[in-house]
């Protein structure tokens, strides 16, 4: 967040700004008050409802000593001008058309609380109101300039342009403004002669226009204004411009702090400030692998920070909902490393329960000025977690982790709607074949307020380059023929009219014949022979994930026998034949020997990982090197995940690969199954594009489908 330290020059302030790119009080107004000592200001017309929008900055100026000059015209009303025109003293006049002005601007609340920060500046003597004028040959005129100047130590941002001080001049309407910088060589006349201009009007030295004093007779609005507003700590909007990232040395109990040690990354500190902006709502649609959790947290300590500076006994209770328990568990790591012990709620209600409420209850009462509750999907969506969230009454924070999952239907009528602030994360917040959940999730979440994509995410460091190898692998006859008859039984059930939200439940008729018809590809017998190949080439090299399919392969259930899983196949190729180190990492592992699996991965003990879907979704596994995609759905949610996976920066790591296997009908197809074929490859070539576009090496990748494209004629794919 720029305005965070280093004076105007380091604030981020550019030439111009114009309302179709630009927010002028996000990017321009609050980031430069934010480390300015002096601001001066000369306008057409002054509102009062600007301070509503300027509050948070006045608080920090105010800190630091800031001394405010603002110059404004009275709006003349007719009966302001007729009283002139008839003798009245024109002083008075344009005192009582100003003090109207801001009468009327703190009939609204949030003006009127804006208005009120600045008693401190009154009190203090900062602050200075002049009344600027046109008097020529008798005549009455509005001044109606617009410019602007910022001061630090050493520099000035001086602007000049269309934008009022009003709120509608900053927010509602179209404005431009230009801006000049002393330190730019281009700008430096031009700053020096607008600041030049704006102390000739102060000192009322401009021919043609007449200043006098006003700020006696603002006094009594803005006092009236601090006491009916102290406290209404409501009508404090979290800034615009987001928080500045900062740390603090003495957290009160229970607050999240950033960590000294962490480097926040530009995008991250973007991507919380569209959050500020967006009133601490919305969703962040960032690639797998870019820290997203670390970015959240961030936004919550902030958040806690800004609500504490307002008000010295807020406090904010902060929950997370995580898909598995695992990631509860790496939650909670980092957490810890904010400052404070999360309570982890999952399995038995009675160990967590009990605290949790002497939590909330320490909350109420004071004695904590935060917490945090780490919970599991299924415990969120339990009567008796949504009955502790029913008993909260103060201001909470709702994070969920993997939040395209929340959009489920038994768990979207979960969602707490007393949560004032609420952050969703997700690479894909997109439901698949769910377009009610999707847009469940933002309307209760928000909008997707920062999108870092996986391209954007490698070009700007946040992950590391890749190359991507697709492998052919052709089903055998008998997969080929149940593979065809499943997808004749899909499209008699389609044909029928049936209702395609029904894909989305694995339990429905369509949902169980699109699960057998994948898993035929997941545990096509051909894998396991091409899988051993190529371990082969890299038999002396570590970090390697192997996703392996779910279950057992169809045809054993269609002729009534038994059989290993394609886990336990590979696991045994790993082990036995090949005579490499590994593990494998399933549901059925247990956590604490997950995190010896990975400990012993990340220290190059174990030369693979053999995961079904356990890797999925929010482990670290950042020293993986090389990935192989036994199974991949054409879910974007999975193949996105898992590249992601291996993409994660290491220390010593430049660059990851990976190895997809791609299933094709066997050659000599019949000529009557050539479309089901047809779709077969075309829903393969949707995730080997997918993949290729960003590899390193994407014409090779491309140069190794050319023949299955010309078979099916699938150049527009």
């Amino acid at each position: 967040m720029v305005g965070a330290g280093g004076g105007l020059r380091n604030c981020g302030v550019e030439a111009d700004y114009r309302s179709d790119r630009n927010d002028m009080v996000a990017d321009f107004y609050l980031p430069a008050l934010a480390v300015a000592t002096r601001y001066d200001r000369a306008v057409g017309y002054f509102a009062a409802s600007v301070l509503a929008t300027l509050g948070h900055g006045i608080d920090e100026f105010a800190d630091r000593g800031g001394t405010m000059r603002i110059i404004a015209s009275p709006y003349l009303e007719a009966e302001d001008i007729k009283d002139i025109q008839g003798g009245y003293e024109l002083r008075d006049v344009l005192l009582r058309a100003a003090l109207r002005d801001l009468e009327q601007a703190v009939e609204e609340h949030r003006a009127a609380r804006g208005l009120g920060k600045l008693g401190r500046l009154v009190a203090e003597n900062r602050v200075d109101f002049k009344l600027a004028y046109v008097e020529e040959r008798g005549r009455v005129g509005i001044y109606h300039e617009k410019i602007g100047i910022f001061r630090d130590d050493q520099d000035i941002v001086a602007f000049k342009g269309s934008a009022n001080e009003t709120r509608s001049g900053l927010v509602g309407n179209f404005e431009a403004i230009d801006v000049y910088r002393s330190w730019d060589s281009r700008d430096t006349d031009r700053a020096t002669r607008i600041s030049r201009d704006f102390e000739d009007l102060w000192h009322d030295r401009t021919p043609l226009l007449r200043v006098l004093p006003f700020t006696d007779a603002a006094k009594q609005v803005v006092e009236r204004s601090a006491q009916l507003t102290a406290g209404r700590y409501d009508l404090d909007d979290i800034p615009t411009y987001g928080a500045p990232i900062t740390t603090s040395a003495e957290p009160p109990a229970g607050a999240l702090v950033i960590p000294r040690s962490l480097v926040v990354r530009d995008y991250q500190k973007e991507a919380v400030q569209s959050w500020f902006h967006n009133k601490g709502r919305g969703i962040l649609r960032m690639a797998t692998g870019t820290g997203k959790t670390l970015t959240a947290l961030s936004a919550a300590a902030q958040l806690g920070s800004f609500l504490r500076k307002n008000d010295s006994n807020a406090s904010l209770l902060v929950v997370v909902v995580a898909p598995y328990q695992h990631l509860v568990d790496q939650w909670a790591e980092d957490i810890e490393w904010f400052g404070v012990t999360p309570l982890r709620a999952y399995e038995s209600v009675s160990k967590w329960s009990p605290r949790a409420h002497n939590l909330l209850q320490n909350l109420a009462l004071g004695g904590m000025k935060g917490g945090v509750i780490v919970t599991t999907n299924a415990t969120f969506g339990g009567d008796s977690f949504q009955s502790l969230l029913d008993a909260y009454e103060g201001r909470l924070l709702l994070i969920a982790d993997e939040a395209h999952n929340l959009g489920a239907r038994h768990l979207r009528t979960q969602l707490p709607g007393k949560a004032q602030y609420r952050l969703g994360l997700s690479a894909t917040p997109e439901r698949w074949f769910d377009e009610e959940g999707t847009d469940a999730l933002t309307d209760y979440f928000g909008e997707i307020v920062f999108e870092m994509g996986m391209g954007e995410a490698i070009r700007r460091g946040a992950l590391c380059h890749y190359t991507y190898t697709p492998v052919l692998v052709e089903l055998d006859d008998e997969e080929a023929e149940l593979y065809a008859e499943t997808s004749a039984k899909i499209a008699r059930l389609i044909a029928s009219g049936i209702d395609l939200r029904e894909s989305a439940d694995r339990d429905s008729p369509l949902g169980r014949l699109l699960k057998k018809r994948a898993d035929i590809i997941g545990h096509a017998r051909g894998k396991l022979s091409i899988l051993r190949e190529e371990l082969e080439k890299r038999r002396d090299t570590s970090h390697q994930l192997i996703y392996c399919a779910e279950g057992k392969h169809p045809l054993l259930h269609e002729h009534g026998v038994d059989g290993p899983r394609q886990i336990d196949q590979v696991m045994d190729l790993v082990g036995n034949e090949l005579h490499m180190t590994a593990a494998r990492y399933t549901s059925e592992t247990a956590r604490p020997a997950r995190q010896d699996i990975l400990r012993r991965f990340d220290r190059s003990e174990l030369q693979a990982i053999s995961s079904m879907r356990c890797l999925d979704e929010g482990v670290d596994v950042p020293a993986s090197r090389t990935a192989y995609l036994l199974a991949s759905s054409s879910n974007p949610r999975q193949f996105i995940q898992r590249r992601g996976r291996v993409l994660r920066k290491a220390p010593g790591k430049d660059r990851a690969d990976i190895v997809d296997f791609v299933v094709v009908p066997p050659q000599g197809g019949d000529a009557i199954q050539y479309e089901t074929e047809r779709s077969l490859i075309r829903r393969e070539l949707a995730r080997v594009e997918e993949f290729a576009h960003l590899a390193e090496n994407e014409a090779d990748t491309l140069d190794v489908l050319r023949p299955l494209r010309e078979r099916y004629g699938l150049f527009d794919t």
